[in-house]
């Protein structure tokens, strides 16, 4: 009974909320006919971003989004892809096919793109190559970074040095991924790169290194808060999980 008078409370005050602060009325109906559902989802889409415009409170936001209409992005895209065949527009449905696995679409719209004025765009690289990384085609990804780098040599993205990292290692090219995975190791925010770089130092049988780049994950983790928890949830259980075996 107290249970479901809370829930009652919080439907009212949310409600509440709702009206005062302007938002779309259709949040009423959510949070009334989905009274545990509606209600974290409002708490999460539209209270806690406002209240800490964090990336943990972005990636939750998106999270909820993908749970209520997981084609809701894609098909956006699509449409607006349909009106008009921009960059822009050919740029955004190919980062939702990314997103949603379909990785021969994406690298199709990313190489439609990468032409005449566009050729030598960074950020269209970058796409193009994770795309093609997804596909196994590793010589291309490395020869799309490298010449990236060539026309842009200010453009500094952590992620696309990850890729490369991970492209030197398929390629068997040991030393150069060490190098790189070294540096990566170094300066990259979040345990992502520290977790491929542990993973590639036991795949060399390099197994004490291996157990003790996974234990600064673990130890990281511990001395962080949830948010950092949240977001790499991913890495942090991969390097317990190493640990154990």
């Amino acid at each position: 009974m107290p249970f479901i008078i809370l829930s009652v409370l919080l439907q009212v005050a949310l409600v509440v909320h709702i009206v005062k602060t302007g938002r779309n009325t259709t949040w009423i109906w959510i949070v009334v006919m989905l009274p545990l559902a509606g209600s974290i989802a409002y708490v999460l889409l539209e209270v806690l971003p406002d209240a800490s415009n964090t990336r943990a409170a972005r990636k939750a936001s998106k999270k909820v989004k993908s749970v209520i209409n997981p084609n809701k992005e894609i098909n956006n895209a699509t449409k607006q892809f349909s009106v008009s065949d921009t960059v822009e527009n050919s740029m955004k449905l190919a980062e939702e096919c990314y997103n949603k696995g379909l990785f021969s679409e994406a690298k199709s719209l990313y190489e439609k793109c990468l032409k005449g004025a566009h050729a030598g765009d960074p950020h269209l690289m970058f796409g193009f190559a994770r795309s093609v990384f997804e596909l196994a085609e590793y010589s291309i990804v490395k020869d799309t970074l490298d010449k990236l780098i060539e026309i842009n040599p200010e453009y500094k993205n952590a992620e696309a040095h990850l890729l490369y990292a991970r492209t030197l290692e398929q390629l068997n090219e040991v030393a150069a991924a060490l190098d790189e995975y070294e540096t990566l190791h170094g300066y990259f925010t979040g345990p992502e790169a520290s977790f491929y770089f542990a993973k590639f130092l036991k795949n060399q049988n390099q197994n004490e290194k291996s157990k003790a780049v996974f234990q600064q994950i673990v130890d990281a983790a511990r001395h962080s808060g949830k948010h950092y928890n949240t977001l790499h949830k991913e890495y942090i259980s991969g390097s317990k999980k190493e640990l154990t075996l």
